[in-house]
């Protein structure tokens, strides 16, 4: 093993060669036997050995191993160094081997080297776009769960920092190709986060482009199989891959498909979902989705069979009016419970796939049918009336801070809600009926108003607090109106909340799809 000195000699030795310093292969073999000293020797080794790797590409295999070498020593002082050094290895075809290695190297725990590992992935990346994404893409497909995890939360939260220059179109088809052999087999959470970087790509950007993508959810989706209501895994698989889909949605990217899935194979199996997530109203979560997807669905090709799918199941929330006794007092103990936030989703779903097919009530239902709808539509609009106006009382002043406690803010949700009720129910009440109004669904945040939707944003709006409170909550703290039973009743603070899960389990064992075992220890 060489000594302190010895190194430095030989240092002096390919370094006053200056063009000739690839006839002194004996000097850089002493340099590389470095590696096997004490921590003096190995922190000059791990400087000197890439100085002068690219003078040598017979030594190079064995210059790349006595390197790693030192990214693996017990001295972090000196795995630090050789990190820092190794993106001085990425050289033609070495450079495939070096992302490999840096990708492994993602798995340490120590911040400091964390960030080196990063470093050098980011600028071998500027130097081979495709040569580095071929490392990464192997360790996800075939390392350790701990590599492939650190690796594809790098491209998600990485590749959106790189230039133009870099991330160029074969680049981005490069990514797009790696991405689908990786979906194969994927966790809920992988699935989110290969989601993220493939919308951050400007290529699908286009049209074109996010169509691809609703094609890669709809995949996943699994759309073609039999819905599984009772197993929790296949619920929340297809409300993942849902949440997914929806931003991708607009009049020329359409929803078709899932709106078709979910009037054919989930309403009618709503009462019986299943979820493993604690605390989520599973039923309204999935109304909420067919609603915000119901207004970019394309041509349907059972539209009359699932729209009537639609109606059976806004009956079931549209409840007849109580039968009274002889003295006019309700014969029953109790009045029917009104599910506002229900009601304004499949009633919002039911008006954009009646545009459709705007005689459905008057040509497609019998006389009896209808009237019995009818019935039930306006015992529903006396009902909202009264907690409206309620809303509006208890809202009565309040401006600024006032309407920004948890109790006023689930209020302006809820003369949201009842509002677009409101509009909604007048439009069917229309003979024949109407499906020209536009509204914003409480949980979205309002639009601003076009010429063309005034008179229907206004309706919706009216008597509203002031515009800064009108916008609805974050995505991600939906809240739920569920109004106490009895449409007399002036309690308002029956509220809950919606909370929202993340998708359980891993891969391997359960959810979406096994990756089978794999060998583990150094692949360098």
């Amino acid at each position: 093993m060489p000594t302190v000195e010895e190194l430095y000699r030989n240092y002096g030795i390919l370094a006053d060669a200056t063009e000739q310093v690839g006839q002194h292969k004996d000097a850089y073999q002493v340099i590389l036997d470095g590696v096997k000293g004490g921590t003096k020797e190995k922190r000059l080794a791990a400087q000197f050995i890439p100085k002068f790797f690219k003078h040598f590409p017979e030594l190079a295999d064995s210059a790349i191993n006595a390197q790693l070498d030192l990214c693996e020593d017990e001295d972090v002082s000196i795995r630090r160094q050789a990190i820092k050094e190794l993106p001085q290895f990425a050289t033609g075809e070495n450079l495939p081997r070096v992302a490999d290695i840096l990708t492994q190297l993602l798995q340490t725990d120590d911040s400091a080297e964390f960030n080196l590992v990063n470093n050098a992935l980011l600028s071998i990346f500027k130097m081979d776009a495709k040569g580095t994404l071929g490392g990464l893409f192997s360790q996800i497909l075939q390392g350790e769960d701990i590599v492939r995890e650190r690796a594809i939360k790098f491209l998600s939260t990485k590749l959106k920092t790189l230039p133009d220059e870099v991330l160029t179109k074969e680049v981005e088809e490069l990514i797009l190709t790696e991405s689908k052999k990786v979906l194969e087999d994927v966790t809920g959470e992988e699935f989110v986060l290969f989601m993220k970087i493939l919308s951050g790509l400007k290529s699908l950007q286009t049209v074109s482009g996010r169509q691809q993508l609703v094609e890669l959810v709809a995949e996943q989706a699994d759309l073609e199989q039999t819905f599984n209501p009772s197993d929790p895994d296949c619920v929340d698989r297809l409300l993942q891959c849902t949440r997914q889909a929806v931003p991708l949605f607009s009049k020329n990217v359409h929803s078709t498909r899932f709106v078709t899935y979910f009037c054919e194979q989930v309403l009618p199996n709503l009462s019986t979902l299943t979820t493993p997530v604690e605390g989520l109203d599973i039923q309204l979560e999935v109304l909420k989705l067919l609603a915000e997807m119901s207004s970019f669905c394309g041509d349907m090709e059972k539209l009359e069979t699932n729209l009537r799918k639609l109606f059976d199941k806004l009956l079931e929330y549209m409840p007849l009016p109580p039968e009274e006794a002889e003295n006019g007092e309700n014969a029953g103990n109790e009045e029917p419970k009104l599910q506002f936030s229900y009601v304004e989703c499949l009633l919002y779903s039911f008006h954009q796939l009646g545009r459709k097919l705007p005689d459905f009530l008057t040509a497609k239902l019998n006389a009896e049918k209808l009237k019995d709808f009818k019935i039930r539509l306006q015992y529903f609009a006396r009902g909202l009336q009264v907690y409206i106006r309620q809303l509006r009382l208890a809202l009565q002043g309040k401006t600024g801070e006032a309407l920004k406690t948890e109790e006023n803010k689930i209020k302006v949700v809820a003369l949201k809600i009842t509002n677009n009720i409101n509009v909604l129910i007048k439009d069917l009440f229309h003979i024949p009926p109407s499906y020209k109004s536009t509204v914003t669904l409480s949980w979205k945040p309002v639009q601003k108003v076009e010429i063309g939707q005034k008179r229907a944003n206004e309706d919706t709006t009216s008597g509203s607090p002031p515009k800064k409170s009108t916008a609805g909550p974050k995505r991600d703290a939906r809240q739920i109106y569920n109004p106490p039973s009895g449409k007399y009743s002036s309690n308002l603070s029956n509220f809950n909340y919606e909370q929202r899960g993340a998708f359980r389990g891993s891969r391997g064992g359960r959810g979406w799809g096994t990756r089978g075992n794999r060998s583990r220890g150094r692949l360098y």
